[in-house]
């Protein structure tokens, strides 16, 4: 089931779960279903994991020029508040942020269209994040913007003093000195 979010192109995808007394079972991807349900033709070509203690903090990222990827998400194990925000100049929701709980109970996945930042922190003791792309990661053309940045109005759920952060997440900029703009189609 899909289920759009006030930004365009942005929606959680929620797979059919079925459980019984042994456990559950469900398809994290079926390339032709999701085609079907979200009117989208995709080609991922790269699957990405994490694991991560509570309080670390990820993000906010994105690839520009021809290396920009979709992304389809998803929570394996334990709980992440995943945040996306749209840096897509023209947008109406330009500079907007959207964030939900992805967690290993709700088997919820976000598809993050390009154009959109993206990060996430963990909520939960450990989590393992999963996600696949449909473009390959490029060391040159990575960027982002900064997780504190006011302007955002970001509540990452977490103290700050709790959160764990890579320096070079600490020193990404801010979306008003962000060069690194998409354009809106």
């Amino acid at each position: 089931m899909i289920t759009n979010t006030f930004i365009e192109g942005l929606f959680v995808y929620e797979p059919k779960v079925f459980g019984d007394q042994r456990g559950y079972f469900f398809e994290g991807f079926n390339k032709k279903r999701f085609q079907e349900e979200s009117g989208l033709t995709i080609e991922f070509v790269q699957d990405n994991q994490s694991k991560s203690s509570f309080g670390v903090l990820r993000g906010l990222h994105f690839q520009t020029k021809k290396a920009a990827q979709s992304k389809l998400v998803r929570v394996l194990s334990g709980t992440v508040l995943d945040v996306v925000v749209d840096i897509r100049k023209n947008s109406a929701t330009f500079g907007k942020s959207f964030s939900i709980i992805l967690s290993e109970e709700n088997k919820k996945q976000l598809f993050i269209p390009r154009g959109l930042a993206h990060g996430f922190v963990v909520l939960s003791p450990t989590a393992e994040f999963f996600y696949k792309c449909d473009n390959y990661y490029s060391p040159q053309d990575e960027s982002g913007i900064f997780y504190a940045d006011s302007a955002l109005k970001i509540d990452w759920q977490i103290a700050e003093n709790q959160l764990i952060i890579s320096e070079k997440d600490q020193k990404l900029d801010t979306l008003e000195n962000m060069k690194d703009f998409f354009v809106f189609e």
